[in-house]
């Protein structure tokens, strides 16, 4: 499958989702057996692996247990979907600029991931806080061809009204950066963000800050100024009332 690149003009999520089916996956197929073999399973996670070569879901476990929806039922549509109203538009942008960057890189891509914490809905029909990492599983001739996500229940997270996220990989801070760029008109704060930031409600100076990241002072600026209009407070003082409300720094 030729996944391209995406459109300046589309609309958010939609990229991601032209790239995937609502095509389950095939449990008389062997690799399901490598597969369970291959990756270990851990308490309240669910996995799937998703190729884009076959357009389809090659590997599910854990989603009933997660989700309520049986590992032979479940698709990547499907779980794509499910992500809550207030989560959704984040979510899906954050896809398609995390796939739309990942595609124009051509070395080390299975070194790229990101995550993100956000809230799907179960079965049932109550809400299941998760944190999701996504992975590039495999590529050929510098092209991704699959992906791999996990996602684990974790109870202890206080979601607010901010997006929590992170991405990984040989270019992280352009990959950041550039997830930076296209998300700043979502409530959502990237790792670094909320790195500085911690160190500044902490009550040290970007010079201090700068010399304990190991970044220039502006480069300190950039991670911080940028939050005050993004969240909509006064001030600095403002800023860290806001993120110890929304759960983004810990009491």
């Amino acid at each position: 499958m030729q996944l391209g690149t995406m459109d300046k003009g589309s609309i958010s999520g939609e990229f991601s989702k032209s790239k995937i089916s609502e095509t389950p996956v095939n449990f008389e197929s062997e690799r399901v057996a490598h597969f369970d073999n291959m990756l270990p399973a851990f308490p309240d996670e669910a996995i799937y692996i998703y190729s884009f070569e076959e357009n389809r879901m090659i590997y599910a476990r854990g989603w009933e247990n997660i989700l309520g929806y049986p590992d032979a039922e479940i698709t990547m549509m499907q779980i794509v979907l499910l992500t809550t109203p207030e989560y959704a538009p984040f979510a899906n942008e954050l896809n398609d600029k995390a796939l739309d960057f990942i595609l124009k890189q051509r070395q080390d891509l299975e070194q790229y991931s990101f995550t993100i914490e956000l809230k799907k809905t179960h079965k049932n029909g109550h809400e299941i806080p998760l944190i999701t990492k996504v992975s590039v599983f495999e590529s050929r001739d510098g092209v991704m061809t699959s992906i791999i996500g996990r996602s684990q229940i974790n109870k202890s997270i206080n979601l607010g009204k901010v997006m929590q996220y992170a991405a990984y990989g040989p270019k992280k801070s352009k990959f950041e950066d550039e997830l930076n760029k296209q998300l700043f008109h979502h409530f959502a704060i990237s790792k670094k963000e909320k790195e500085a930031l911690s160190l500044v409600a902490k009550g040290f100076a970007y010079k201090e800050i700068a010399e304990i990241l190991n970044i220039s002072q502006s480069a300190v600026e950039k991670r911080v100024q940028p939050l005050v209009k993004r969240f909509k407070v006064r001030s600095t003082a403002h800023l860290i009332s806001f993120a110890y409300e929304n759960h983004i720094l810990p009491f």
